[in-house]
């Protein structure tokens, strides 16, 4: 027997034990079938039987766990396996793994508001932009989960220059010629040079290899790191299916597909019967005579008609009736502050994103009337420490939380000749000069690590002492809170437009 007959046989054998297996699953509902034949191994120290096929392979019997039915399948029929694909529309009641489908509502009018000062000199200390987009994200998502209303970047003058390293290439020039760099480069010019031909076709070709360098330079362009970390901020916090109307291709936002979503209530999934939806004024108005604009809110296939007539291009909060997402027709809504639901009944609806030239900036172009009134300024050299029995917030409309950067809040004061107060002075800005974490077990704590340790501990604080609403809290029960499959993820991974 020659070798191309043996390699023959075995192929054909291989073929027909995977047809015979696939057979067996079909036969079996899709679930791997185990033969409940026992053999004289089917005890075994572990408990566990086994038997043996016609082939002579051994395998487990689920006949010794009365829990077992088979691969994947326990004795109430209920399959585990993650390759059993859930049919659409079935429901499956997993107790690990869940999440919210909605975010818990405190049902109560909450009138104050918390805003936090990050400088933005903090992501020049990061190594690459992948990096310092993860640092923002960071920020961000402390933001959200500890409803923060406002985040101000304001620049310390003490952030050095932002260096990129673009897999290689420098769109700066320096050692990869004079555009992005690289072989690529490299072979361009050299038959830049040594090209003879000049006729129409070389001078059109160099164009367009010009116009290619200018369009690359454009979509890589650097920014600042006050505005590299304004963009991102602003970026994470609008919603997926109004990125692409508000945030062309920039620079900046090249690794933002990699942070994790806010998942807030003001990021409203395609499906889900909100009252309140951000939207974008499209360019079309409604039909009649006192007709409206029409906005995409991320309603598939149904732009909502507004109550008054906007520019085009404008972002604005919508509110709906939850009725109209089943009626058929067109769907009408009224145009609300973005403060209405925080307001209302409490919903959390993002934040807004404001740039600063100098921490006295801060204070000087507050958008609230009357400015904060109370600011709360985090250093290791605070005379106040949160583990302080007498610790406590006073009552405030409006609260300010300023954090340091790599050299703290009395450099910044040091730094801003429009500012006379001395940085060993810097205490005398603000209504609480506070030790977040006292007794640290590092030298240092990073910016993105203290606005999550500051915001946490300051919670009960500020629940307790905020001008809160006259309505009644709404006491939340286990059987309030709606959980999705865990199998299934969240809209908010998708970058996808609904509109």
């Amino acid at each position: 027997m020659n070798d191309k007959t043996v390699a023959d046989a075995r192929k054909k054998r291989k073929e027909e034990a995977r047809l015979l297996k696939r057979k067996r699953i079909e036969e079996s509902g899709g679930v791997r079938p185990r033969s409940t034949k026992d053999t004289s191994r089917s005890t075994s120290t572990t408990g566990i039987g086994t038997s043996s096929d016609k082939d002579g392979r051994t395998t487990a019997s689920p006949s010794s766990n009365p829990k077992r039915m088979g691969f994947g399948t326990f004795s109430d029929g209920r399959h585990y396996h993650g390759r059993n694909k859930k049919k659409k529309g079935s429901e499956t009641k997993h107790r690990f793994g869940a999440v919210m489908e909605e975010v818990p509502c405190p049902n109560i009018s909450r009138n104050y508001t918390i805003s936090m000062a990050v400088p933005g000199s903090v992501v020049s200390n990061a190594q690459t932009r992948e990096l310092r987009t993860q640092l923002v994200g960071q920020i961000a998502r402390a933001a959200a989960i500890y409803h923060v209303d406002e985040i101000i970047v304001f620049d310390d003058l003490l952030s050095s220059n932002m260096r990129d390293n673009h897999h290689g290439r420098s769109h700066r020039g320096g050692r990869g010629g004079e555009g992005s760099g690289g072989k690529r480069d490299y072979d361009r010019n050299k038959n830049k040079r040594t090209s003879t031909d000049s006729g129409d076709k070389d001078g059109a070709e160099q164009k367009r290899d010009g116009d290619n360098d200018h369009d690359n330079r454009e979509r890589y362009q650097s920014s600042d790191p006050h505005t590299f970390m304004a963009r991102v901020l602003q970026y994470i916090d609008c919603p997926q299916y109004l990125r692409r109307s508000f945030f062309p291709m920039h620079g900046d936002l090249q690794f933002a597909g990699l942070l994790p979503p806010l998942d807030a209530p003001h990021h409203v999934r395609a499906g889900e019967k909100s009252t309140y939806r951000e939207g974008v004024v499209l360019d079309k108005t409604g039909h009649g005579p006192d007709a409206g604009s029409l906005v995409n809110c991320g309603i598939r296939g149904r732009p909502v008609e507004i109550d008054r007539a906007l520019a085009p291009g404008i972002r604005c909060t919508v509110q709906l009736d939850t009725k109209c997402y089943d009626a058929p027709g067109k769907i009408k809504g009224v145009v609300v502050s973005p403060t209405t639901p925080r307001e209302e009944d409490g919903t959390y609806w993002g934040y807004t994103t404001r740039l600063a030239t100098s921490i006295k900036a801060v204070f000087d172009e507050c958008p609230y009337e009357g400015g904060y009134d109370l600011k709360v300024g985090t250093s290791e050299r605070g005379d106040v420490t949160v583990d302080d029995k007498q610790f406590a917030f006073p009552k405030f409309k409006h609260l300010l939380v300023i954090f340091g950067g790599v050299a703290g809040i009395e450099e910044c004061i040091d730094a801003d000749e429009s500012m006379t107060l001395a940085g060993k002075d810097s205490r005398k800005l603000f209504d609480l000069w506070v030790n977040i974490c006292p007794y640290q077990g590092s030298r240092t704590i990073r910016t993105e690590e203290a606005v999550l340790i500051a915001l946490a501990r300051f919670r009960p604080h500020i629940a307790k002492n905020g001008d809160g609403g006259s309505k009644q809290p709404h006491v939340v029960k286990d059987e309030d809170l709606n959980f999705s499959d865990g199998d299934n993820l969240s809209e908010e991974s998708s970058d996808d437009e609904v509109g």
